[in-house]
Parts: C-alpha cells; structure tokens; sequence
C-alpha cells in the first residue's frame, strides 16, 4: 500500500516509516520544509507540508494515512489546537474527499474521556476532538491509545485493552507496529485500542 505518514519525521514516526518499509509497503513520508529527514530510508518519497497549513491534494494517490504526530504535552495550547486538532482534523477531511481507505489515528490514553484537571488536559482535548471526528467519517479507521511513550524499541509484549495501566508505560517501537497492524489488518477497523507495553 502507499501510505501517508504525518509525523514521519518524529521518534514515533521514523520507527513507523521503517516498518512500512520492511513490510513492502511505499510509505509516504509528510514532512516540514525545515524538517531533519537524515533518519528516514533511502528513497522514501517526502512530501512537503505542514500540519497547520496542508495543501488539498497531500493524500493524493495514497490507499492509507497514519496520523503518528503531535505536538506533545509540553506545546502551548494555541500550537497544540493547531496540530493534534485542527491539523488531524484537515488531513481527515482531505482524505475522506480524495478516496483514501483507511485512516489510523495515533492518539493517547485519556483521550476517550479528557480530564479538565490533567495537566495535559488541553492536549488530552485536542485529541479527542480528533478521535471523534475521525470516528464520524466515511473511512475505514483505527485509533490506538497508549499511555506514556519511551525511546525503546519494539519488545513484541504489549497489552491492549481496558485493562491497561493508565500510568503504565509503552515503547515507541512497539506502538509503531501496532500502528502498522491497524493499516493492514481487517480487524482493525472500527477499533480503538488502549496499549502499553508489558515487562
């Protein structure tokens, strides 16, 4: 499959791109003109683009897209809105427009039911908006929902459900498999799974 990968340049995103790669897919990765690409393989086609400025043929040609950016929980409140809502938002509604199948949402633990007293409650915020709509759109989808991420690579023991520590934590590598899965597999669609990584 060609798939677009927002965030490809980021830790998440360049373990994503990769994976795509080794699985004999042509991800496409989405990045920022000022963006470090020296990570991402050889010859993966770039696209420019900004999350809060995207262009309306960016899905053109792709069978799938994977939202794997974010601001993160340090960005202000006006940059956060920008990228994690409005910006997933946007990409949702070009790909709904430009016959992209499949959409999989990188989003996170709490989303489902935003604290207003998180300290990450804004982002928290911003992500379920996101989740919603995408889950009120005519693509197929997908959202996983880890807990907090770490720099590890992919273990292969994860857990996936309600029973998912909150405080646990979940490796970058394996949520990129994950996030791999949900483009592929059937039994992704219409799913939202919470994740994290079991010792």
């Amino acid at each position: 499959m060609k798939i677009l990968v927002a965030g490809a340049t980021g830790n998440t995103g360049t373990r994503l791109v990769n994976e795509l790669c080794s699985r004999g897919h042509a991800p496409v990765a989405l990045v920022r003109s000022s963006s470090d690409t020296s990570d991402l393989p050889e010859g993966v086609e770039q696209r420019i683009g900004d999350l809060t400025s995207l262009d309306d043929d960016v899905t053109k040609g792709c069978d799938a897209v994977i939202f794997a950016a974010g601001s993160g929980g340090d960005t202000d409140e006006e940059m956060t809105r920008k990228v994690d809502r409005d910006g997933a938002i946007k990409l949702i509604d070009i790909a709904e427009k430009s016959g992209v199948e499949r959409f999989v949402m990188l989003s996170s633990v709490g989303a489902g039911d935003p604290d207003p007293d998180s300290d990450l409650a804004h982002y928290l915020q911003a992500k379920h908006l996101a989740d919603e709509r995408l889950k009120e759109s005519s693509l197929d989808y997908a959202i996983l929902r880890p807990v907090a991420l770490t720099d590890d690579g992919p273990t292969g023991s994860v857990r996936l459900g309600d029973d998912v520590d909150p405080k646990g934590e979940a490796a970058r590598g394996d949520v990129a498999v994950l996030l791999a899965d949900a483009a592929e597999q059937d039994e992704w669609v219409g799913a939202i799974k919470l994740m994290e990584t079991v010792s």
